[in-house]
């Protein structure tokens, strides 16, 4: 719902004739503010709600409007990882896979694998200019983006969680790393600013 003008925006969720309803409550403002952080972040959640909703309400051409520059936004993908985003994300999933070739619980496989999901999956989306998503998106997305690569995650994840094997996931995660200057440790380094003092 889009208002002239807010104090907030807001999300609220109630239950109408039985059904759930979540309802994001903007104005201009703080809606521009919210789609240009999701681009910003490659995770297109509200972009895809403005885009494939059906519009209701007084100022149907101002929402047309709207629905045509996030769809051209969708198509024209996410920006590109910055260096240091790359690099967080490389640095991040070889430490997951090194933690993986040691010796390790079953539930500490879950824990490290379920991390190294979601981090191994926003590269190859967005190694690939995709957009990334989390939750239920991300196998949707990996799919829509190369059948062949969401078939290499369900199974080598498969793999993982089931039986415990991490071998598929630690080769999956080498192929993908690989167009990206591949495992990161040596030389990694991020310094705080300077004023987080206690």
């Amino acid at each position: 719902m889009v208002f002239d003008e807010l104090e907030a925006a807001r999300r609220e969720s109630f239950t109408f004739k039985g059904a759930p309803v979540e309802a994001f409550v903007h104005d201009p403002g703080t809606l521009a503010w919210f789609v240009n952080d999701d681009a910003a972040r490659g995770r297109p959640s509200i972009l895809s709600m403005i885009a494939e909703s059906q519009t209701i309400g007084k100022d149907l051409e101002c929402a047309a409007a709207l629905q045509h520059a996030v769809s051209a936004s969708l198509r024209a993908g996410p920006p590109a990882l910055t260096q240091a985003e790359l690099d967080a994300l490389r640095y991040e999933i070889t430490d997951a896979v090194d933690d993986l070739r040691g010796e390790r619980t079953a539930p500490e496989l879950l824990a490290i694998g379920a991390m190294l999901y979601s981090k191994l999956a926003e590269l190859a989306l967005r190694g690939r200019g995709r957009w990334s998503g989390a939750g239920k998106w991300t196998p949707r997305l990996l799919t829509k983006a190369d059948h062949a690569l969401g078939g290499r995650f369900d199974t080598a994840f498969r793999a993982l969680f089931e039986v415990g094997q991490p071998d598929p996931v630690i080769a999956l995660a080498e192929s993908e790393l690989a167009p990206h200057g591949g495992r990161l440790l040596e030389g990694d380094r991020r310094t705080a600013p300077a004023e987080w003092r206690a």
